[in-house]
């Protein structure tokens, strides 16, 4: 089919409420490394990857013999059954777990069903059943999902599942309180304290926070924040859940997101970067809180061996590439760009995030912040005309986000501002 085809084929076999981009979907062809190209022929430089999820590159060498490798020995059994490519995959991420301290992994096929696994786990490891989730967040699309998300575009319309209370998210650009750091002495992190002691019955299951929120903007907390919630969470009986699937694998500059901030979490989920845009999903834990789980359970395509390798390549490549160093040097790099970018154009109102995961938040007018929502649509066509993809999010829509594959050169960062810049001019500023 040509792209006409496909557009109008589209309409008529697919869910309308599958969200795009843009009014005209793009249809993309092919893929290599940091580049994409479209059923036309176009090619577009990829600074957003998959919705954070191509991690090495499109179509990355290591990774792809992987795959073939796998595929042409064994490419389906389920959890029913012991596979090499599973068990060599959960020993490597026992080995690069937050001190080696997360050693047990139950896999899925995607975020959302790890988030789902990680607070079952809570639950039954604590006997508790409250759940403290983030304002701001984004955990899945499942009801359970939806239930954690604190996000009202991404719960309704349905009803959402009981259980969930949810915490002030540390959103200092626009802090709830109206106050500043540092000498706000973290009172959205304080106020957890609070939140238990009035919306639950005093004791929790667990609290599941993302290090930085992805489908919130990038929303990326003070280094304290973690430390002051994690401790009242224990107090009150649970565990720490911490939702790796858009920071995970090296994007920060560290394997995971929550290691920026000193702390140890009791479980982890992951997806997305894990197998480079496999279909993958893990939640992974310590010890004595995955030997909880004694209930008969399974997963058909759970630790696919072909999906399974993918992964284990994934994470052989970021490792031996030392692919962190490039995240924290090339990210810098990045910063710098994304700031000089904000003292020429008055539409970006704040700056953030960590590594190769940044963002841009545009406004009307600094002063007042109002989130310029319509602007931000301009600028994401703008950036298409000039053959650069980037990702959209925030409650409001106007935050542009930045996480491409995490083996760009300060090069393909040289590219991606001027398109960028070109892109903001274009639309009006």
């Amino acid at each position: 089919m040509d792209r006409d085809e496909i557009l109008l084929a589209g309409k008529e076999f697919l869910f309308p409420a599958v969200i795009h981009y843009f009014d005209e979907p793009l249809v993309l062809e092919r893929a290599k490394d940091q580049y994409v190209w479209d059923a036309d022929g176009k090619q577009y430089l990829d600074f957003f990857g998959g919705i954070v999820t191509v991690s090495v590159g499109h179509q990355n060498d290591k990774v792809r013999e992987a795959i073939h490798e796998q595929a042409d020995k064994l490419t389906h059994v389920s959890t029913l059954f012991y596979t090499e490519p599973q068990i060599a995959l959960a020993k490597r991420i026992a080995e690069v777990s937050p001190g080696g301290k997360l050693t047990k992994s139950f896999f899925t096929n995607s975020g959302t069903e790890a988030n789902e696994t990680a607070v079952s786990l809570a639950r039954i490891h604590t006997g508790n059943s409250d759940v403290v989730a983030l304002r701001h967040s984004y955990h899945g699309r499942s009801d359970a999902g939806r239930a954690m998300t604190g996000q009202g575009i991404w719960r309704s319309p349905l009803p959402s599942q009981g259980g969930y209370v949810h915490a002030h998210n540390a959103y200092c650009y626009r802090c709830p309180f109206g106050l500043k750091y540092p000498s706000c002495e973290l009172r959205c992190a304080t106020d957890v304290e609070e939140l238990i002691q009035t919306t639950t019955s005093g004791q929790v299951a667990g609290m599941i926070a993302e290090p930085i929120q992805g489908v919130g903007g990038f929303i990326t907390p003070p280094k304290e924040y973690f430390q002051i919630v994690v401790e009242i969470i224990k107090k009150h009986g649970g565990i720490f859940i911490s939702d790796e699937v858009q920071t995970g694998w090296g994007r920060t500059g560290k394997w995971f997101g929550i290691e920026q901030y000193g702390v140890t979490p009791d479980a982890m989920s992951f997806a997305k970067g894990l197998a480079n845009g496999m279909p993958i999903g893990a939640t992974t834990a310590k010890p004595e809180v995955a030997d909880s789980m004694r209930y008969l359970t399974l997963s058909t395509f759970g630790g696919n061996p072909v999906v399974a390798a993918a992964a284990k390549a994934v994470i052989d490549y970021v490792d031996e590439e030392n692919l962190m160093a490039n995240c924290e040097e090339t990210g810098a790099y990045l910063r710098g760009k994304l700031d000089q970018l904000q003292e020429k154009h008055a539409l970006i109102g704040d700056v953030r995030g960590m590594g190769l995961m940044q963002a841009l938040e545009l406004v009307v007018d600094r002063e007042t912040k109002e989130p310029a929502t319509k602007q931000t649509l301009r600028v994401m066509d703008a950036a298409r005309n000039q053959g650069l993809l980037i990702g959209k999010g925030g409650i409001w829509g106007n935050v542009i986000r930045v996480s491409p594959p995490m083996n760009v050169s300060r090069s393909d960062v040289d590219e991606f501002a001027r398109k960028l810049d070109a892109a903001l001019e274009a639309a009006g500023d």
